[in-house]
C-alpha cells in the first residue's frame, strides 16, 4: 500500500497534465494532427489562416544579394546619400524573381531630417542590426522611410458577375456564379460584398449615440473588398486562394465578383536588420518623427528585424493597399507623444493579408491593432506587449478576419462596440478569434448580426466592455491551460505545408 501510494503521487502530475489537455468545440484535432472545423447552423467555421504573409505563405522570404553599400556621414546629408542609392539600384533591372538587389547600410548614424523613399519594387535595405542607426533629425510629423507604390485598385469593365449561392459561410473557399466562361484558374478577382441601408440598420450603426463630431454609418462607405485568385472551376463554381472572412448574405444584397487591375503597386522590397530613432523635445512632443517604417500600395514583401524608438505613431504602418507582407522580429520602444487618440499605434495594419510575428511593443496605446474596414484574413502571432496604455484588438469600424494567436499583454484585449469614441467607431471587428492569449482583461461580444468573434484559452479577467446589452462572445476555456493546438496558426501552416509538398 505504501508503494502504491508513492507510486500515485509521482504518477499525479503527469495524470493532471494529461487531464488539461482540452480541445476547442469549434476547432478539433485528429490523431495526425489534421484540423477538423466545425460549423454552426449556417455553416460558418473559424477561417484558415496559414497562407497570410509574404507569397501567401508558400516561399521563404529570401535574402538578396547586396549591390551597393554605403556608410555614414553622420550630418544630414546622410539622407540624400542614402535616396541617391536607393534610387540608383532601382534603375537596375529586375532578375527573374523580381530584385534589383540590396542596400547594405554600414554600421553608423545616419541623419534624415526629412524622409526617405522607396517607390520600386525589388529593393531590399539591409543594415548591420542595431549598429546600423537611421535617425529623424529635428522638427516635423513625418514618415522616415515610406515605401510605396502608385495607382488604385481598378475593376475590369465587364467582368462582374453575381454570386448565386443565398449565403456563403465564412470560411468557405468556394461559392457559385451566374456563370464562369469569361474566367480561369489564376485569376485575380475581388469579392464584393455591398453595404445596404438594411444591414446598417440591424447592425445599429446608424444609431451610435450622439458624440464628440460622431457621423453614423452609410451603406456607400461600407462596400466590401476582398483580393483572391481563382484556384480552380468546376461548372459554375469557383474556388479561391483565401476563406471568406465575411458572409454573403443575400438579405443583405449578396455578393459579386469583378476581375481587377492595380498598376503601379510594387513588390518584392524588403527592409532588414536596422534601426530606426526619433529625436524629440519631450515626452509629449507630437513634432517629430511619427513612423519608422511605411508601407503601401505593395505587395509580396517584408519588415524583419528592425527596432524603433521615440516614434509618435507606429514602428511599421501598414496601409490599406499593402497586401501580404510579413513583419517579423520587430520591436517598438518608448513613443514620445501625448497618450490619446491617434497615436502610438505599434504595429498597425489597415491591408489584407498580412502577418505579424514575433514582435514586441512596450508603452504604446494600440500595439497589434486594425482599423476601419480592413479586409481579411490577417494574423499577429507570438507578439508580446508591455506596460501598455490602451487595448489590443480591431480599433473601430468593422475589421473583418483577424486571428490574434498567443498575444501577451499587461494590457486589455477587446473586441466591442465601441459606441462614440472617435467619431463614431461603433463595432470594431467580426469574425475576430483569440486564440491562447493573455491579457489583464478582455471583453470579446458579438454584434447584432452577420458574424461572431471568440475567444478561445484565453488567461486573464473577462469584463463586459464599454457598453452594456451587447451579446456576448464565444467564450471557451478562459483561464484554463492545456489548449489543443496551443497555436492555432502554427498548426493550420502545417497543415496548409502538408497539402502542397
Amino acid at each position: 500500500m505504501k508503494y502504491t501510494s508513492v507510486f500515485l503521487l509521482l504518477l499525479w502530475p503527469s495524470l493532471l497534465q494529461a487531464q488539461q489537455k482540452w480541445q476547442s468545440r469549434y476547432v478539433k484535432m485528429k490523431k495526425d494532427s489534421s484540423l477538423v472545423y466545425m460549423p454552426d447552423e449556417k455553416g460558418n467555421v473559424i477561417p484558415d489562416f496559414s497562407q497570410v504573409g509574404y507569397h501567401h505563405n508558400q516561399i521563404p522570404i529570401p535574402f538578396v544579394k547586396v549591390v551597393k553599400s554605403i556608410s555614414p556621414a553622420g550630418t544630414d546629408a546622410d539622407q540624400q546619400l542614402i535616396q541617391n542609392a536607393i534610387d540608383e539600384i532601382a534603375s537596375l533591372p529586375a532578375d527573374e524573381k523580381g530584385f534589383r538587389g540590396a542596400l547594405l547600410l554600414k554600421k553608423g548614424i545616419y541623419k534624415i531630417p526629412g524622409s526617405l523613399k522607396i517607390s520600386n519594387g525589388g529593393i531590399v535595405l539591409r543594415g548591420e542590426g542595431e549598429a546600423t542607426k537611421l535617425i529623424a533629425t529635428g522638427k516635423g510629423q513625418r514618415k522616415l522611410l515610406m515605401v510605396s507604390g502608385q495607382g488604385k485598385l481598378e475593376e475590369i469593365a465587364g467582368t462582374r458577375l453575381k454570386i448565386k449561392d443565398k449565403y456563403v459561410p465564412v470560411g468557405a473557399k468556394s461559392f457559385r456564379l451566374s456563370n464562369t466562361a469569361d474566367l480561369k484558374k489564376g485569376d485575380r478577382i475581388v469579392v464584393f460584398r455591398p453595404g445596404t441601408k438594411q444591414w446598417i440598420q440591424d447592425l445599429k450603426m446608424d444609431q451610435i449615440e450622439p458624440g464628440n463630431g460622431t457621423i453614423q454609418w452609410t451603406p456607400e462607405e461600407y462596400n466590401l473588398k476582398f483580393e483572391r485568385t481563382i484556384t480552380a472551376i468546376r461548372g459554375n463554381t469557383i474556388f479561391i486562394d483565401q476563406p471568406v472572412v465575411m458572409a454573403m448574405e443575400e438579405q443583405y444584397g449578396g455578393g459579386e465578383i469583378f476581375k481587377y487591375q492595380f498598376n503601379g503597386r510594387i513588390s518584392e522590397v524588403g527592409i532588414e536588420d536596422m534601426a530606426f530613432e526619433s529625436e524629440f523635445a519631450s515626452p509629449t512632443d507630437e513634432d517629430h518623427g511619427w513612423d519608422a517604417v511605411s508601407f503601401n500600395k505593395i505587395e509580396n514583401s517584408w519588415v524583419s528585424g528592425v527596432i524603433s524608438h521615440y516614434f509618435g505613431y507606429s514602428c511599421v504602418n501598414l496601409g490599406a493597399d499593402s497586401k501580404n507582407i510579413t513583419v517579423r522580429n520587430s520591436k517598438c520602444f518608448a513613443p514620445k507623444s501625448q497618450i490619446t487618440g491617434g497615436r502610438r499605434y505599434s504595429f498597425n495594419n489597415d491591408g489584407q493579408l498580412n502577418l505579424f510575428v514575433n514582435c514586441y511593443a512596450s508603452e504604446g496605446r494600440h500595439d497589434y491593432v486594425t482599423g476601419a474596414k480592413v479586409a481579411g484574413p490577417n494574423v499577429f502571432f507570438n507578439c508580446r506587449s508591455e506596460n501598455a496604455k490602451a487595448d489590443i484588438g480591431p480599433h473601430h469600424r468593422w475589421a473583418m478576419g483577424t486571428l490574434y494567436d498567443n498575444i501577451i499583454t499587461d494590457g486589455e484585449i477587446n473586441i466591442q462596440d465601441r459606441g462614440n469614441w472617435g467619431t463614431g467607431h461603433g463595432w470594431s471587428g467580426v469574425n475576430q478569434v483569440l486564440w491562447n492569449c493573455t491579457a489583464k482583461s478582455a471583453a470579446v461580444q458579438n454584434p447584432y448580426v452577420s458574424g461572431q468573434n471568440y475567444s478561445i484559452g484565453l488567461k486573464g479577467e473577462k469584463v463586459q466592455g464599454r457598453l452594456k446589452n451587447r451579446p456576448d462572445g464565444n467564450w471557451e476555456g478562459q483561464n484554463q491551460q492545456g489548449l489543443e493546438p496551443g497555436s492555432l496558426y502554427l498548426m493550420q501552416v502545417k497543415q496548409f505545408k502538408k497539402q502542397i509538398n
